[in-house]
C-alpha cells in the first residue's frame, strides 16, 4: 500500500510539475506580451481583418471612416521577426518587430513597428491576457483630386467627401497601401504607402487625370464632327465652329475641307468631376467660286480657314459621355 501511494504521489508531482512548466512556457511564449502582438500579425498575415480588430484595443473611437479596414485592402504583411520585448516600469511592455511588406505595384521593403501593450487580465487566474495602449489603426488622409474615387490595392473606394476635399480612413498597421485610380477614362499615378509608425497619419493627393483612352474617345468625336462639318456646302456651316464671309457674290457651293484637326488635350474643368477641352487651334479650308459686285469679275476664293475649338466634357449616370461646345 506504501508502495503504491508513494507511486501515485510522484506521478501527481510529475503531473504538477509538467503543468507548471506548460504554464510558464505558454506564458513566455503565447500568452506574453509579444505573443498577444503575434498574434495580431498573424491575423494581418492571413487577411483576417475580424480577428484583427477583436484583439483588446485595436477598435478606437477615431470617428476616420473604415472602409479600408477589409482584407481586401491589404497588401502582404510576412516574415515577421520578434526583435525585442522590453518590460516597463509601469508595467507596458514594449515590442518591436520587424516584417516584409509587399503589394502589387509597389517595391517590396522590410520595416520595423513598436507596439506598446499592457495588462488586460488573467484567463483561468494562470494566463495574463493583453491590451493595446496605442491602437496600430493608423490613418490616411486621402485627397482625390477632379473626382470621387480611388483604390487601395486595387480595392475600389469612393470619397466620403466631395472631390478636392480630404477624407480619412482608418487603416492597419503595419501595412503597405498602394493608392491610384483607374477607371474607363480615368487615371491616377500609384503611390506606395509604407504604414509602419504606430499611431501616424499620412496624407496621399491622388491626382486624376484623362487617360489614353478618354483622348482617343474624344479626338475621334472632334473630328467626326468637323468632318460632318465639311459636308455642309455654305460659308457658314451651321453649328460649327468655322466659316468665312465673304464680300462679293457666290457663285458656285462651297467646298470644305479638313487641313489640320485640332489636337485633342483634356483638363480637369472648373466644377470638381469636370473636365474640358482647353481653347486649341485647328485649320479648315474652303474652295468656292465668287464673282465681284464691282466689275463682275470671276475668280476661285481658295484660303485656309483658322479657328479654335473648346469643349465642356460630362459623364453622364451610364457612363456615356457629353460633349459640349464652348462658344465665346
Amino acid at each position: 500500500m506504501r508502495r503504491t501511494l508513494l507511486t501515485w504521489s510522484a506521478v501527481v508531482v510529475l503531473l504538477i510539475g509538467g503543468f507548471a512548466a506548460s504554464v510558464v512556457a505558454l506564458n513566455a511564449d503565447l500568452y506574453s506580451a509579444h505573443g498577444f502582438v503575434g498574434r495580431y500579425l498573424e491575423a494581418l498575415e492571413r487577411h483576417d481583418t475580424a480577428s484583427a480588430l477583436a484583439l483588446p484595443g485595436v477598435r478606437t473611437g477615431n470617428d476616420a471612416a473604415d472602409d479600408l479596414l477589409t482584407g481586401d485592402a491589404l497588401g502582404d504583411l510576412d516574415d515577421v521577426r520578434v526583435v525585442s520585448d522590453t518590460p516597463g516600469a509601469d508595467g507596458t511592455h514594449t515590442v518591436v518587430v520587424e516584417y516584409d511588406l509587399s503589394a502589387e505595384g509597389a517595391e517590396a521593403t522590410t520595416a520595423r513597428s513598436e507596439f506598446i501593450v499592457a495588462r488586460n487580465g488573467t484567463r483561468f487566474g494562470l494566463f495574463p491576457q493583453w491590451r493595446f495602449v496605442t491602437s496600430p489603426l493608423n490613418t490616411v488622409s486621402v485627397t482625390v483630386l477632379h473626382d470621387d474615387q480611388f483604390r487601395v490595392n486595387g480595392y475600389d473606394v469612393t470619397t466620403t467627401t466631395a472631390a478636392d476635399t480630404p477624407a480619412t480612413y482608418l487603416v492597419f498597421a503595419p501595412g503597405l497601401y498602394v493608392v491610384d485610380h483607374e477607371s474607363t477614362y480615368l487615371t491616377a499615378a500609384a503611390q506606395p504607402v509604407e504604414v509602419s509608425e504606430i499611431g501616424g497619419i499620412t496624407d496621399v493627393a491622388v491626382d486624376v487625370q484623362a487617360n489614353e483612352a478618354f483622348v482617343t474617345e474624344v479626338q475621334e468625336n472632334v473630328s467626326e464632327y468637323l468632318q460632318e462639318c465639311t459636308t455642309q456646302d455654305v460659308l457658314m456651316p451651321t453649328g460649327c465652329p468655322f466659316g468665312q464671309a465673304i464680300a462679293n457674290r457666290v457663285n458656285s457651293p462651297a467646298a470644305w475641307s479638313m487641313v489640320a484637326d485640332p489636337v485633342v488635350t483634356i483638363v480637369p474643368g472648373v466644377e470638381p468631376g469636370s473636365w474640358a477641352v482647353p481653347r486649341t487651334p485647328a485649320t479648315a479650308h474652303i474652295v468656292v467660286e465668287v464673282q465681284a459686285y464691282r466689275d463682275g469679275s470671276i475668280s476661285t476664293f481658295d484660303e485656309d480657314v483658322p479657328f479654335t475649338v473648346a469643349y465642356t466634357l460630362t459623364f453622364q449616370p451610364n457612363n456615356s459621355l457629353l460633349i459640349t461646345a464652348v462658344y465665346e
